[in-house]
């Protein structure tokens, strides 16, 4: 990750809260996560909704599966040093505070969605910045699959596809999103940049 890239990332968070690149982790990455959740072999399970005691399946808001990465192994290793190098480079950039990432795979199948909805609540959660990596190939306007990211008034700001490599971005407490209903094998990583939920948390200026 070069700090031309970095500092970019840095600002757009700092001035609107989210922000979309292309170049931020190296193709040879992304194409071997992308062989990782493709492979026959893997195992994936139905999303839930909710956490903790809340936590259950409804396909009628959500029909993905997922993996979570696991660090012992090799590829998920090297994503998740990168994101470590990328929580590093945001805490030293916007003094955040971000102490760690959860991460997974998801898988969406033809015809599959998610339903318009945040990933935090300011005060009811840990979880800060959201993260997406897309990892599809050859990803046409026609596939449908896009991310919408909404603000909290529930204007659209942002259409993003979801082609491979291309990396978003956000803080979790302010814009609900969706995934509005793809028409082939959609894969990505969601992932969180969390802090200890006794710490307080702002956006500060990029260094």
């Amino acid at each position: 990750m070069s700090d031309l890239v970095l500092n970019h990332l840095a600002e757009q968070l700092y001035r609107q809260g989210y922000c979309v690149v292309n170049d931020l982790l190296p193709l040879t990455l992304i194409e071997s996560l992308t062989r990782r959740i493709t492979h026959p072999d893997a195992i994936l399970e139905p999303a839930g909704i909710g956490r903790l005691d809340d936590h259950h399946i409804n396909q009628t808001i959500r029909t993905d599966t997922i993996h979570w990465l696991d660090p012992k192994h090799t590829i998920d290793a090297l994503y998740l040093s990168a994101m470590e190098a990328l929580r590093l480079a945001i805490n030293k950039r916007l003094f955040l505070g971000l102490f760690d990432y959860e991460s997974h795979f998801a898988h969406y199948p033809p015809n599959g969605f998610y339903k318009k909805h945040q990933d935090a609540f300011t005060g009811q959660s840990n979880r800060i910045l959201t993260t997406v990596l897309y990892l599809n190939n050859q990803w046409s306007e026609n596939d449908g699959g896009e991310l919408i990211i909404y603000n909290l008034s529930g204007d659209q700001i942002m259409c993003v596809e979801p082609k491979a490599g291309c990396f978003v971005i956000f803080l979790s407490d302010e814009f609900p999103h969706e995934v509005i209903k793809t028409k082939k094998d959609r894969y990505s990583i969601a992932g969180w940049f969390r802090i200890n939920s006794s710490t307080e948390h702002k956006v500060d200026p990029p260094l």
